[in-house]
C-alpha cells in the first residue's frame, strides 16, 4: 500500500509543476480554512500572471493578499473583495482583472467543474450586470442564465485531518469552499493540521475522498482572525 502514500515533506515538492499563467483554485472563506503555508510558498516561488479562484483575496499582508504584493495575480474570480486595500487599489488602477461572481454560483462552478458538468443554469444574477452577455433560458416561466463550470491547474486546500491516502476531514466552518475546491483541480494539494494512518478515519466522517487528492503536506497555521467582534458587557 506504500504506493498510495500521498504525503509530501516539503512545499517545493507539494507545489512542483506550478508555473506562470496557471489557474489556481483556493479554498477558504475570509481567513477561515485557508492553506496558509501553500499560499506563502507560492509567493516565495514568484510565479506570475496567475488566475486565482477563491471566495475573496485574503487581507493586506496575509493569505492570498500576499500574492498581490508582487502582482503575482493578474485575474481574480471571487465573490467578495472588501477586506483588502491593496486589492481595491490594483482593481481601480486597472492592474488586476476581477470577475465578481455570486457566492453560491461560485461554489456551484467549482462543484460542477469537479463533477464533470460543463455548465448549469441559475436564476441568480439574471437582470443584473452578472448576467450581461450570458445565455438565458426560461424554465417554468422563470428566466435563468447559463454559468460555466470552473476547473484549475492546481487546487490548494486546507483540511483538519487527512490520512496518507488523501481522505480529508474539515473542521466546522473551515469546511466552507474547501470540499468543492478539492474536486476542481487537475492537481489538488491539501495542507493539513494532522496526518493519520489509513483506516484511522471512519468512512462516515470523511468529507473529501482521497480520489480527488494528489498531494498532502502537514502545515503549521497561524489562524488569524479576520475581524474580531465581541459582545458588550451589558448585552
Amino acid at each position: 500500500m506504500a504506493g498510495f502514500n500521498k504525503v509530501f515533506n516539503t512545499y517545493e515538492e507539494a507545489l512542483s509543476g506550478l508555473s506562470d499563467s496557471m489557474t489556481v483554485i483556493a479554498g477558504g472563506f475570509g481567513l477561515c480554512g485557508i492553506p496558509e503555508g501553500l499560499i506563502a510558498h507560492i509567493k516565495t516561488m514568484g510565479v506570475k500572471d496567475l488566475t486565482v479562484v477563491s471566495n475573496n483575496c485574503g487581507v493586506d499582508g496575509f493569505g492570498l493578499g500576499l500574492l498581490l504584493e508582487d502582482k503575482q495575480i493578474s485575474k481574480m474570480v471571487s465573490s467578495y473583495v472588501g477586506e483588502n486595500a491593496l486589492f481595491e487599489k490594483q482593481l481601480l488602477n486597472g492592474e488586476l482583472e476581477v470577475e465578481l461572481t455570486p457566492q453560491g454560483t461560485l461554489a456551484e462552478k467549482m462543484r460542477a467543474g469537479g463533477a464533470g458538468i460543463p455548465a448549469f443554469y441559475t436564476a441568480t444574477g439574471y437582470g443584473t450586470p452578472v448576467g450581461e452577455g450570458k445565455e438565458v433560458k426560461e424554465f417554468d416561466g422563470r428566466p435563468y442564465i447559463l454559468e460555466h463550470a470552473i476547473t484549475g491547474d492546481f487546487a490548494i486546500v486546507k483540511a483538519w485531518k487527512a490520512d496518507k491516502f488523501g481522505n480529508c476531514v474539515f473542521r466546522h466552518t473551515a469546511q466552507n469552499f474547501n470540499p468543492m475546491a478539492a474536486t476542481a483541480g487537475k492537481i489538488t494539494v491539501v495542507e493539513v493540521e494532522e496526518i493519520v494512518e489509513p483506516g484511522t478515519l471512519s468512512p462516515s466522517e470523511i468529507h473529501t475522498p482521497g480520489i480527488y487528492v494528489n498531494r498532502i503536506i502537514k502545515g503549521e497555521f497561524e489562524k488569524r482572525i479576520e475581524r474580531r467582534v465581541v459582545a458588550k458587557e451589558d448585552v
